[in-house]
């Protein structure tokens, strides 16, 4: 059975790598421009890059969590067949990225590039126009107005 474009989001490409490419662009041309660093002591950059990762990853493990207690899928490319809005998602709609962000952040520090924290603004750019954009599209016609009552409570980023 084929699985017609309004059963999946449709976004325009897994939300990790989106993130992984702009940290990787930024800090590989961060190296071949020789950006300077970013003057932090190096144990100060460090514990802000470990609190980072454990702040984003949690944000990240109690969404998806979540989304397993639900029984939906955590990947925004296949179908959901639950609406989350308990736990984190009280605070806000996109909690999954919003801890890719705070990681993302997290490890640019960590890897003393300028550069790739400049780049989170673009990619978060991208990844609200043609992720989130799309998976509200998709919500919206799939959940009705248990959605949007959802949308009108509770906001996108914070």
């Amino acid at each position: 059975m084929s699985r017609s474009a309004s059963d999946i989001p449709g976004v325009i490409a897994p939300p990790p790598l989106i993130f992984l490419g702009f940290l990787a662009l930024g800090w590989g041309a961060g190296r071949l421009i020789d950006e300077p660093s970013l003057g932090l002591d190096r144990t100060l950059q460090t514990g802000i890059a470990i609190a980072g990762l454990v702040l984003g990853l949690a944000i990240e493990g109690w969404a998806a969590g979540l989304f397993r207690k639900a029984r939906t899928a955590v990947q925004p490319w296949k179908r959901s067949t639950a609406l989350v809005t308990e736990g984190v998602y009280r605070f806000t709609r996109n909690p999954i990225y919003l801890g890719f962000a705070v990681t993302y952040l997290a490890l640019a520090v960590g890897l003393d590039s300028p550069l790739a924290i400049i780049l989170l603004i673009p990619c978060l750019l991208i990844v609200d126009r043609f992720v989130i954009q799309r998976e509200e599209r998709y919500l919206a016609a799939r959940f009705g107005v248990d959605y949007d009552a959802y949308r009108r409570r509770v906001r996108r980023w914070l």
